[in-house]
């Protein structure tokens, strides 16, 4: 075999290794008032292959749960899911009417302009985990229209 197949040939095998790519977008969190227990984060999330967004972890609260929203008999009902899917390359919203993230036990108030740390924890139809950071910028409760009371559910 000749220098540049082996080139070639070891340029092919790190590119079948490079690790999907998630992508996340227009983090944000709910600012709080003084004493507010908890508070939801919000974003778009595109993943490169199917997957899943199975954990998202924040020193900002001490529990953090994946929650979906949803209409059943004219009753809006909030449960904890065990995971979001991610669809190879379709955006998906986190947002408060679906599937969203709940900061539960806040360690304090999350302020407008606060950047709240979040790790997002997506895993791909193999079972391999991909850990993204991300900074979730607090916004003013009146800055997305919310159809139902987070605070007031827990």
């Amino acid at each position: 075999m000749k220098p540049v197949n082996y080139l070639l040939l070891s340029l092919l095998g790190m590119s079948l290794h490079v690790s999907a790519q998630t992508v996340v977008d227009d983090a944000w969190v709910r600012a709080t008032v003084a004493g507010q227990p908890s508070t939801g984060a919000f974003m778009h999330i595109t993943a490169s292959s199917d997957s899943k967004l199975v954990e998202v972890q924040s020193p900002a609260a001490k529990t953090v749960q994946i929650h979906e929203s949803k209409m059943e008999n004219d009753v809006m009902s909030m449960q904890p899911v065990a995971s979001v899917p991610l669809p190879a390359g379709k955006s998906v919203a986190i947002v408060p009417e679906g599937y969203h993230v709940m900061l539960i036990d806040l360690v304090g108030q999350i302020k407008v302009g606060d950047q709240v740390p979040l790790t997002l924890i997506v895993e791909d139809s193999k079972g391999v985990k991909e850990s993204i950071e991300v900074k979730a910028k607090a916004r003013a409760l009146n800055s997305m229209p919310m159809h139902h009371d987070h605070g007031a559910m827990h």
